[in-house]
């Protein structure tokens, strides 16, 4: 039997690769006549760049950028060559990152997205046509102003100080924003997201995420003010177009994904990107269909299967491609806070957490990828015709 093995990471406890390698222990341990090939996966979040290239042959560049803080810490890019150019994958995370900050520095009022641009504008330097910048799991909520700083759209003082700053932009604070779209005219920019929020409103940035990263549900409305003041000061500066078909308004603030990566997804879209989805982006970038194609069964996983996974993560991303080729997905998560049913018609033939009862998440969390290896053990008794 040919298993694929291919979860994304378990957030604070396990990268994507040492998930893999986890689920693949406890499986060989069950059937270890089975042969398993392991294609950790990302949504764009943390490991995006570390898993794309474990599965593809480019060039990954150091780059020295800043936390959500502002201090210095180790980045990279990964550079690809083909055909059209150079395309390079640049992962906010590695730069806004909420497993950057320690618990009780976790204040999205405050934090920015300035390391995000070093990322970027080294991705340029480096002569990339094509850049793939992957959101997730960030520790901002600045509507990306702090990127926006780094490639001179205004003074790091007035847009790199977080969302709540932002409360007090003028139309002069972002005076640079055409030339900063003039310099990346010609570049294709692409946004990979696990998300595709719009940036205000109640399924918005401040309102879904900001309560995650450590704000107040008082600090996550005076936020979302901010970043609505932000987006009105950007619109005066440089009104939306309309679209020819409809003569509606295309405000950047309201497309999909605008609102991922608290709101980095918004400063992308000014300077011209479009978005797609991040886990079909890494999908493809691996040839993942091909590989399912060529197999009985896929095991995939997370930290925590729950509403959000639903909406374009890995466990879905992966029962999507897999159904393409008719190959059967299950899933071991940390926890599943969803139904059988919502499961079932996510395209998974079966979820099993490692945690299937609140008590044991704490042994869960001490302990992961011994845990995660037990379940996926137990899995295989299941699955796999060798151990009948």
């Amino acid at each position: 039997m040919h298993v694929i093995i291919a979860p994304d990471c378990y957030t604070g406890t396990l990268t994507a690769s040492q998930a893999a390698a986890a689920i693949a222990e406890g499986w060989g341990r069950t059937a270890p006549g089975d042969r398993l090939t392991l294609v950790p996966l990302s949504d764009g979040g943390p490991g995006f760049v570390d898993v794309l290239a474990e599965n593809l042959h480019g060039e990954v560049h150091a780059v020295v950028t800043t936390d959500p803080l502002g201090r210095e810490v180790p980045g990279s890019i990964l550079l690809m060559t083909g055909a059209g150019g150079r395309t390079a994958y640049v992962e906010s995370a590695q730069a806004a990152g909420l497993h950057l900050l320690a618990p009780d520095e976790r204040e999205p009022t405050r934090t920015t997205t300035t390391g995000v641009g070093t990322l970027l504008l080294a991705a340029l330097e480096a002569g990339a046509r094509r850049v793939v910048v992957g959101l997730g799991g960030s520790g901002t909520n600045d509507a990306g102003a702090g990127l926006l700083a780094a490639l001179g759209v205004g003074a790091a003082e007035r847009l790199g100080r977080g969302g709540l700053a932002l409360a007090a932009t003028t139309p002069s604070d972002v005076a640079g924003l055409d030339a900063a779209r003039d310099r990346l005219r010609g570049v294709d920019l692409v946004i990979a997201s696990d998300v595709d929020s719009p940036l205000l409103g109640l399924k918005g940035a401040s309102a879904v995420f900001a309560p995650q990263k450590g704000a107040s549900e008082e600090e996550a409305q005076r936020l979302e003010s901010a970043l609505g003041h932000f987006a009105s000061v950007v619109s005066r500066v440089r009104p939306p177009a309309r679209d020819l078909l409809t003569g509606n308004l295309l405000k950047p603030e309201r497309e999909p994904g605008a609102g991922a990566a608290g709101g980095l997804g918004y400063a992308l879209h000014l300077l011209g990107a479009r978005r797609v989805s991040g886990v079909e982006a890494v999908i493809d970038a691996v040839g993942f269909v091909d590989l399912v194609a060529a197999a009985d069964l896929v095991v995939t996983g997370e930290g925590s299967f729950d509403w959000q996974s639903l909406r374009g993560k890995v466990v879905v991303g992966v029962a999507e491609a897999a159904a393409r080729v008719g190959v059967p997905v299950v899933a071991v998560p940390g926890q599943s806070l969803v139904g059988r049913r919502e499961a079932m018609t996510a395209g998974l033939s079966g979820v099993y957490a490692v945690a299937e009862r609140p008590d044991q998440v704490a042994a869960a969390l001490a302990e992961p990828a011994a845990r995660l290896a037990d379940r996926a053990a137990r899995v295989a008794r299941t699955w796999s015709p060798s151990t009948s």
